[in-house]
Order: structure tokens, then C-alpha cells, then sequence
């Protein structure tokens, strides 16, 4: 090709290939960080909006109730009271009043061991429609007389499906019809009439109502005001957000949101740093041949096109790989959602899959502008004649001169002088060191706190043993219809007279109603004096006296309720007033299970409240030999011994293993980093290797001489990126928990103590090392006849 002609078509494609044949690896890092910024980003804005579409389409589908209230029926609220509810400020629909009964629904059928029938709030309607929620119909139809009910399918007792028959007091009903409501405005449908049946006082009322503003729980809460105050003082004894509703529906996968995203951010960082570099290492080794393709032709647009395809392919091939990878990570996760709903798995939407990618590609090519842009600029005459100059000549000197008056070996001495040499390549090596190191520290906190929350998230967790007082009944429906606990105090007292026995823990398990949660809430009962000793509490205090309790956080979401005030729980007619003295770290039943003392319910006198004990042996007992010589005593009292399994979670092992994957990934991006910058410099020097080695240096001191420049960035890097890590997680742990609808006490968030911090600091050095080993091992093979021919 003559100089000045146009290059023939095809020429700049050529080009292309050329220079990402010859820098393979960089091509291949610039296609993993991309790979991760994209899956990392997919997954997690993909949960976000898949998680919030079922929970919203089906909501707004049924014109679900804003807020779902209930008036105690003994205040006698008038119907023209109600119509004033509904014209109240803010309320833009209302559907009502409901007549309302929470009663248990027990199957006509055997059940499992112990099992007792929770709370159910079963509301009157005389058809599934409404102004407000529009019960949609799942099987069957809807209930047209006395002694047929319609079931909330997720509350269907166990074995019951439509045409089964259950037990609410001494009224037998037939089950006609399943359905679902989204906000969750009742768990079974009978007629209106059914309900005055169902109780014997006076059935409280249901109202719905559909607001102007409903987004936050501000203006919830402000709509329920203005209800307030439209009836009598005390009319309203309870009310629930369908904010409560959507977050309980989406806990799961929103928890995962925080880590996912702060991990696409740290992607799509080391991706911009990475092709930076990789851009701007080609334009400056490649100034010759920048120039020889001027000569031939070649016009500064195409020069610089040239350059950003270089950038552009590689990262288009990893924003591919990085679409599929994030799809695939949220089948599991999104399969989760489509139970709660009972459709289809849910995918991630079409748009976020192109989004991701998209802005993905133009962060990359808004980081290739930069240095094409130079290789575009620079004039054919000035580069044509000059080759990838060796710099920093001078401040390499000066270093090796200062730090040669330390008692240090020679290879050391040149690799700790090496990186003052090039302080700019040195700092992109220290950022992707950095970069790893603070994934690493991050990695480890958040597990760190994630085992934690799993180990401590039961305040009931048991001792080495575990002693249930109801057994598996021998017999058909009625034996197990009749199933009892066996008596607590025997159990207890056997259990005291055991050798091996250090401590007993009694906890006793029910539902009880309270107004405004539908389904009720589940009850734990302590016998005796419990001090919640190694309990976790974000604030308050463990309960002390009668009349106190303790709840997890989401309950005083759903509730509205604050440490400090009353409410009242109920069954069957009787009640108990307590008073909420602390706030409990619980991750059991969604975080709505009331805690209290045995004495401070014995009111509601419930008549089946089977027992668990917790037993703590004394050191050096024999677990097995234990559980076979009390079992021999407590079979025949109608209780049984077994070894306490540990406490598992699906979510939090797949967070376990999400984390652990992408920061690995993370990790390998900055290892290759730094092994880009090494292999730069090291072929930058190649002549100066050759002259060192014709003085004597041999090739286990050149990889020494290599290996202590980038041990001693590393260690600078780990210093810098260890605590950024320990950071970000004490910024982004909170925000999990925040997402999941629970507040994770400080102590689990603070992980990075003792020597831990100093070790995630030095793990700066490995990454470094572990970098750039390969190109260390290729100076040192390096002939030294060739390398001083090397230009």
C-alpha cells in the first residue's frame, strides 16, 4: 500500500484483530470485569423489579385495600359513622362494613403431631367483589349460605382442599371455594349471617378503604388519622398497611438487592479502571505502529475507531456472558417469589436485560474515548521515528540510589524502586489491588455477620438436647383429633433428676388473635423465670414481670405499634393485656411472634399449648447415651429426647453463596490487573533486564526483583482497600437487614475485630503476588541476548 492512499476495505477490521490477538490477556480481563459489572447488575435490578411485579400486578388487579381496619363490633359504630370513614380526607374508595369472627378452623381429619389450628379472621361477604379487594376465585366458588366458607389459599389447614370440612367451635363448614386476596384482608369468606354463628359476642366490623396517596407509610398512616377520627375514641382496634403486606412478600429477595448492587459497582469500577489501562498501555507501547498506520493511510477517525473496537468487543462479548450468568443466578432466587403467589416462575423482565448491558457498554466506551482519543491525535511525523520510550528513568535512579543505603539485597532494592519509577502504572496496579482487598474484607464481613444472624436469629434456639411433650399418635382421625401433650412438670421433673442435666429451657408455643393482623400472631410462652440471657436486643429489655413481653421489630411494623405500648391478645372470647418492654432480634414466623411469661396469658386458659424443652448437658456427658436412657423414662409420660438440630436457611446459604462467587470473581479481576500492569512494565524494561542480567543478576533474583515491586504496592493497596471493605459492609449490612424488614443488632455487624483487620489488610499481598507471578517467571526466562536486542 502505497503511503497517503486510502487503507483497501476490510483494513481497519484487520487492525482490530490484530491488536486483540496480540494482547490476549488483556482482552480476556477487560471480558471478565465486564462479565461481572453486568451479571452482578442484572441480578440485582432484575430481583428488584421481578419481586415487585407479582405483589404489585395482582394488587392493583384486585384494587387492593390501602388499608384494611377493624372496629371492635362493642362500640356499636353506626352505618352513617362508616359512610363517614369512607368520605374522610384522603380515602377515594371504601368497601364495608364486614362483620368479622377470628376463630380456629379445625380439620375434620387427622392432622400432624401437636398440630393446633392458628387465629382466623373470617369475614362476612356476600360476593368476592367490591369496590375494594376483589377476592379472586382460585377453585370452586364463592360461599352462597350458612356452613360453606371460602379459604385464603394460604391458609388452608394441613390435607384440606376445596370440598373438605372443618371445625370452628361447634360449627361444622364446608370448604366451597380457595381464593386470594393480595392485601391480605382476611384468611376465609363465609356469608354474613355465618358470622353472628361463628362467636359468641358481638362480631367486630371490617372496613376497606383505597387511598389518594398510599406510597409511603407516612401517608398510610395519615390516611388512617383522618379514619380515626371520623369514629368514636377507642372504635378502631387495629389497622394494617399493605406496605406490611408487600414487604413480608418480598423480604426474600429484596435482601439481596444491597450486596448485589455494591458488588455491580465494584464491577463496573474495576472494568473502567481495567480497560483505562489496557486502552492507554496499547496507544503508549503502540506509538510506532500508531504512526505506520497514519503512513499507510489510515485517518486519526479510524486510528481511534480502532482502538475503542479493541475496548468495545471484548467488553460487548462479557456484557453477553454477564446477561446469561445474571439470568441464571435468579432462577433460584426468583422461584422463591412465584410460591408465595403460586404462578409461574417469574424471569427477569426483557428491558432490564438490555438496560444492564447497554449502560454497561457505554461506561466502557466513555473509558476507551479518552486514550483512542490521544492514539487519534497523535501526529504521524512526531510517533513514526519513536518507539515506547522507557520513562520515569530519572526517579527510578534517584529511588535505587536512596533506598541502596539499606541492608537489603540488590533484587530487592530494584523491585522497591521499580514502582517509584512509574508512579502512574504503580497506582493503577495499587487500585486493583485495593479493589480487591476491599472485596475480600467485604466478603468476610458479610458472612461473618450473615452466620451470625443464622446462629442468633432464634431466640429459642435450644441446648444439645431437645424434648418435645407431644408424640406421634397411634390411630386414625380421632386419636389424632385428640392428641395432648404430655404434663409439663413430669417431663421437667425427669429431666432435673437426670446425670448429665446442667439447665432446662421450657417454652410453649400457640396463636392468638390480635386485632389488625390477620391470621393472628404466634404466642411463646415461658414457664418460670427466664432472663433472656444471650438473647439479641436492638432495644428495650427482656420481659421481668407479668403483664410484659417482647417482639421482633417487623411485628411493631405491622402492628404500629413502639416499645412501650399495650395491646391486647385474645382466644375464643378471653383476653390478656401486655405491654411491650423490648425489641427482639427474631428472624422466626417473618418476625411476628410474641414473647411473654406462661403467667401473663394464663387468662386466655388456651387448652393446647404443648411444650419444648431446651436442655443444657453438663460437660463430658455422652449425648446419645443421655437421649437413650431418659427417652426410656419419657416415652411412657408421652414425650420424646432428641439431638437439637442446627438452625438452616435457604436465603441465607444462597446470599453465602452468591457472595462468595462474586467476590472470587472479584479477586481474580484484580489479580489479572495487576498481571496486566506487570506484564506493561515488564516489557517496557525487557532491555534494562538484559543489561542487569549481563552484569551477573540471575533469574531467581529477577523474579524477586519483580515480585517485591508488587508486594510492597500490595501491601500499600491492602492498607488502603481493607478498610474501605470493613466500611462498606458496616454501610450495607444494615441496609440488608433494612430491606428484609428486620434492624441486625450492631454487635453482628461489627466482625472486623481482633487481628482480622490486619489480615484482610496484608491480603493486599497474595493478590499482588499471585498477579504477577507469570510475568516475573517470563524475565526471568527471558535470554539476555535477546532482550538486550529488544527495542
Amino acid at each position: 500500500m502505497s503511503p497517503g492512499r486510502a487503507p483497501r476495505p476490510g483494513g481497519l477490521g484487520r487492525v482490530i484483530r490484530a491488536g486483540l490477538g496480540r494482547r490476549r490477556l488483556q482482552t480476556g480481563v477487560m471480558a471478565l470485569t465486564t462479565l461481572i459489572a453486568v451479571a452482578a447488575a442484572t441480578l440485582a435490578l432484575g430481583l428488584l423489579v421481578s419481586s415487585r411485579g407479582p405483589f404489585d400486578r395482582a394488587f392493583e388487579g384486585q384494587d387492593g385495600a390501602h388499608l384494611t381496619v377493624r372496629f371492635a363490633g362493642s362500640m356499636g359504630v353506626t352505618q352513617q359513622q362508616f359512610g363517614d370513614t369512607a368520605r374522610a380526607a384522603g380515602v377515594t374508595d371504601a368497601a364495608g362494613p364486614y362483620p368479622l369472627a377470628s376463630v380456629r378452623l379445625w380439620p375434620l381429619r387427622e392432622t400432624p403431631p401437636g398440630y393446633t389450628p392458628p387465629p382466623t379472621t373470617v369475614v362476612g361477604r356476600a360476593t368476592p367483589d367490591g369496590a375494594v379487594d376483589r377476592v379472586a376465585l382460585i377453585e370452586g366458588r364463592w360461599a352462597a349460605a350458612p356452613g360453606e366458607i371460602v379459604l385464603e389459599r394460604t391458609m388452608l389447614p394441613p390435607g384440606i382442599r376445596q370440598g373438605g370440612r372443618v371445625r370452628a367451635g361447634q360449627v361444622d363448614l364446608t370448604v366451597v371455594g380457595i381464593a386470594s386476596s393480595a392485601g391480605r384482608s382476611a384468611d376465609a369468606w363465609v356469608v354474613p349471617e355465618q358470622v353472628a354463628l361463628l362467636t359468641t359476642a358481638r362480631p367486630d366490623v371490617q372496613m376497606l378503604y383505597r387511598l389518594a396517596s398510599s406510597g409511603t407509610a407516612e401517608e398510610v398512616r395519615a390516611g388512617q388519622e383522618a379514619i380515626t377520627a371520623a369514629v368514636p375514641g377507642g372504635a378502631l382496634t387495629g389497622a394494617r398497611s399493605y406496605l406490611d403486606v408487600r414487604q413480608v412478600a418480598q423480604q426474600n429477595t429484596a435482601a439481596f438487592i444491597p450486596f448485589l448492587t455494591v458488588f455491580a459497582f465494584l464491577g463496573l469500577a474495576m472494568s473502567v479502571l481495567v480497560i483505562g489501562t489496557v486502552v492507554s498501555g496499547a496507544v503508549a507501547t503502540g506509538t510506532r505502529r500508531i504512526g505506520i498506520l497514519k503512513s499507510l493511510g489510515f485517518t486519526p477517525i479510524q486510528v481511534g475507531r480502532a482502538y475503542m473496537a479493541q475496548a468495545l468487543l471484548p467488553a460487548s462479548a462479557g456484557a453477553l456472558l454477564g446477561v446469561l450468568l445474571g439470568n441464571a443466578l435468579a432462577v433460584p432466587v426468583m422461584a422463591q417469589v412465584a410460591e408465595v403467589y403460586g404462578t409461574a416462575s417469574a424471569l427477569v423482565p426483557a428491558w432490564v436485560d438490555v438496560l444492564v448491558p447497554a449502560v454497561a457498554l457505554l461506561v466502557v466506551a466513555a473509558t476507551a474515548f479518552v486514550p483512542a482519543l490521544r492514539a487519534a491525535r497523535l501526529p504521524a511525523a512526531l510517533v513514526i521515528g519513536h518507539g515506547a520510550g522507557v520513562t520515569g528513568a530519572r526517579r527510578g535512579l534517584r529511588a535505587r540510589h536512596a533506598l541502596s543505603r539499606l541492608p537489603l539485597p540488590r533484587s530487592v532494592v530494584l523491585g522497591l524502586a521499580g514502582p517509584l519509577a512509574r508512579p502512574a502504572r504503580s497506582a493503577t496496579t495499587a487500585s486493583a489491588v485495593a479493589f480487591g482487598a476491599l472485596a475480600v474484607t467485604l466478603a468476610v464481613g458479610l458472612g461473618g455477620t450473615l452466620v451470625a444472624v443464622q446462629t442468633e436469629g432464634d431466640p429459642d434456639r435450644s441446648g444439645a438436647v431437645t424434648v418435645r411433650t407431644v408424640l406421634p399418635p397411634q390411630g386414625g382421625p380421632e386419636a389424632a383429633f385428640a392428641a395432648r401433650p404430655a404434663d409439663p412438670g413430669a417431663v421437667a421433673r425427669v429431666l432435673e433428676g437426670h446425670d448429665g442435666t446442667r439447665s432446662l429451657r421450657r417454652t410453649s408455643r400457640t396463636e392468638v388473635d390480635v386485632a389488625g393482623l390477620t391470621g393472628g400472631a404466634p404466642l411463646v410462652a415461658y414457664a418460670g423465670e427466664d432472663g433472656g440471657a444471650g438473647t439479641a436486643m436492638i432495644s428495650g429489655r427482656w420481659f421481668a414481670a407479668q403483664g410484659e413481653a417482647v417482639v421482633a421489630g417487623r411485628f411493631l411494623k405491622a402492628t404500629g405499634l413502639r416499645v412501650g405500648d399495650g395491646l391486647v391478645v385474645s382466644e375464643q372470647g378471653r383476653s390478656a393485656r401486655l405491654t411491650i418492654v423490648g425489641e427482639v432480634f427474631d428472624l422466626g414466623d417473618d418476625g411476628m411472634t410474641l414473647r411473654t411469661s406462661l403467667e401473663s396469658v394464663a387468662a386466655l386458659e388456651s387448652p393446647y399449648l404443648p411444650a419444648v424443652f431446651g436442655v443444657e448437658l453438663t460437660s463430658g456427658t455422652d449425648r446419645d447415651r443421655y437421649l437413650a436412657e431418659v427417652n426410656q423414662v419419657l416415652e411412657p409420660l408421652g414425650a420424646q429426647a432428641a439431638a437439637t438440630e442446627s438452625a438452616s436457611s435457604s436465603v441465607l446459604a444462597a446470599m453465602q453463596g452468591l457472595i462468595a462467587m462474586l467476590t472470587l470473581m472479584l479477586v481474580a479481576v484484580a489479580g489479572l490487573g495487576v498481571l496486566n500492569t506487570v506484564v506493561l512494565d515488564t516489557r517496557d524494561r525487557v532491555r534494562d533486564q538484559g543489561v542487569l542480567k549481563a552484569l551477573g543478576m540471575t533469574p531467581r533474583q529477577t523474579v524477586v526483583q519483580v515480585l517485591t515491586g508488587v508486594a510492597a504496592i500490595g501491601l500499600v493497596a491492602g492498607a488502603v482497600g481493607a478498610p474501605l471493605g470493613a466500611a462498606l459492609h458496616r454501610a450495607v449490612m444494615p441496609a440488608m437487614g433494612r430491606a428484609a424488614g428486620f434492624t441486625i443488632p450492631q454487635a453482628f455487624i461489627d466482625v472486623h475485630g481482633g487481628l482480622l483487620p490486619v489480615l484482610m489488610a496484608l491480603a493486599g499481598v497474595p493478590i499482588a503476588v499471585a498477579g504477577a507471578l507469570a510475568p516475573a517467571f517470563w524475565a526471568a526466562r527471558t535470554r539476555t541476548a535477546r532482550a538486550l536486542r529488544a527495542e
